[in-house]
């Protein structure tokens, strides 16, 4: 019997038994919109974040002191590295000469903040961040209005400041013009605004938009102690060369640390995309838990659509028998019962992939990422369909091939 023959059967069988069929076809699509549509919905949100990581500088890396303790030696842990200070960090930029490269240094200063503009205040809850002329270049940050600061400002403790977000919505009602040029008070000393940050959205726990930068020497003398922590952002030129800046950043931070040649880097470098390949692993796990749940969901479908071709193999019984009579072969009537299993899956499969496809665009562009039509994931729904409309089908169409043609005909 010909492939299309089997399927036209089928077809007639599956309009013969509307109601279960749909139900069970319902229950398959329902699994692969959760397969098709959570996979593509993750995929492409990897890929907004991926691109934005570029555009931020996938050739941007940082300095860090060595976290916690080192490893155990002779049984002995090592105490925590020296925190970089300004002296190294600050000698550090002034050597490390890479071409196009930018170097940024920054420091924590406050949590616990509170700016105030005539008569409206912030909660004591903003975030006070020292910077230099070339932090903006080598974070995320972005001006609104305004501008950043400037070398002469950043070296001369000038009082300054960048105000984010949420600040800028607090005290001038969301108008960021408004506010450059005004005077603010940053726990009771006057600042100058000169430029405001662009809308960023939370991130690591706090809020980014709850931020205010100020110059890095007015932090300095402020907000100073003698063990306080500097960070050092790099942003190099070529994103093909970063490996080799990495290297000289290694090198010129060995001579700032003053180490000898057998000591070890008790320095850390962070490459900026290292958060995306953790999200990456992460998603991982949700990836394998959407398979998962899609499988389960297909699991129950499959003993649906089997215990559905069962009562189908029972009610067509004096059919199989009259075709056997007629010639028709016991592959053949195995093949006409397996094609009937696999169209039922396949129409649930493309209802469903069409659905997860609607689903995982939704889910994307809510979410303010790039989608990306998921031709893997399409595939594999495809295939998962086929498969288990093989499985399902596959007991039911041998207990229909092996029936006796004599004891079919006398079936009632």
């Amino acid at each position: 019997m010909e492939i299309l023959e089997s399927i036209k059967i089928a077809i007639e069988s599956i309009r013969s038994n509307v109601l279960r069929s749909l139900l069970t076809i319902a229950i398959i699509s329902i699994g692969i919109a959760a397969l098709v549509g959570m996979l593509a919905a993750i995929d492409g949100i990897l890929y907004s974040l991926s691109d934005n990581f570029n555009k931020m500088g996938a050739n941007s890396f940082s300095i860090t002191a060595n976290d916690g303790l080192q490893n155990h030696r002779r049984g002995v842990a090592q105490k925590r590295e020296e925190n970089i200070n300004f002296d190294q960090a600050s000698s550090f930029k002034e050597k490390y000469n890479p071409s196009g490269a930018k170097v940024s240094i920054s420091t924590w200063c406050s949590s616990k903040a509170t700016i105030t503009y005539g008569d409206k205040k912030t909660n004591p809850t903003t975030y006070v961040d020292g910077v230099d002329e070339n932090y903006l270049l080598t974070s995320s940050f972005e001006i609104d209005q305004g501008r950043s600061f400037s070398h002469a400002e950043v070296y001369s403790s000038s009082p300054k400041i960048i105000l984010g977000y949420n600040i800028v919505d607090k005290l001038f009602d969301g108008k960021a013009e408004r506010a450059v040029g005004k005077y603010v008070s940053l726990d009771g000393r006057k600042y100058l605004v000169v430029g405001t940050l662009m809308k960023k959205g939370s991130g690591s726990g706090d809020s980014n938009d709850k931020r205010v930068l100020i110059p890095l020497i007015n932090a300095k003398v402020i907000y100073g102690y003698s063990d306080k922590v500097y960070r050092i952002n790099v942003v190099t030129n070529d994103v093909k060369m970063i490996s080799q800046d990495i290297d000289q950043a290694i090198g010129t931070m060995r001579v700032v640390r003053k180490l000898k040649a057998f000591q070890e880097n008790n320095f850390e470098i962070k490459k900026s995309d290292g958060i995306l390949e953790k999200m990456k692993d992460m998603t991982s796990t949700l990836r394998l838990s959407t398979i998962v749940i899609a499988m389960l969901t297909l699991l129950g479908a499959s003993i649906g659509l089997m215990n559905i071709m069962l009562v189908t193999v029972t009610e067509r019984t004096r059919e199989i028998g009259i075709r056997k009579a007629l010639g028709a072969t016991s592959n053949n009537i195995l093949i006409q019962f397996l094609t009937e299993a696999v169209v039922i899956c396949l129409i649930g499969g493309v209802i469903g992939i069409i659905l997860g496809i609607a689903l995982g665009l939704v889910v994307t562009l809510s979410m303010n990422g790039h989608f990306v039509i998921p031709w893997l994931w399409i595939l594999l729904g495809i295939t998962v369909c086929i498969l288990v409309g093989i499985i399902s089908g596959l007991y039911p169409s041998l207990k229909a091939a092996k029936l006796d043609p004599i004891a079919s005909l006398r079936y009632e």
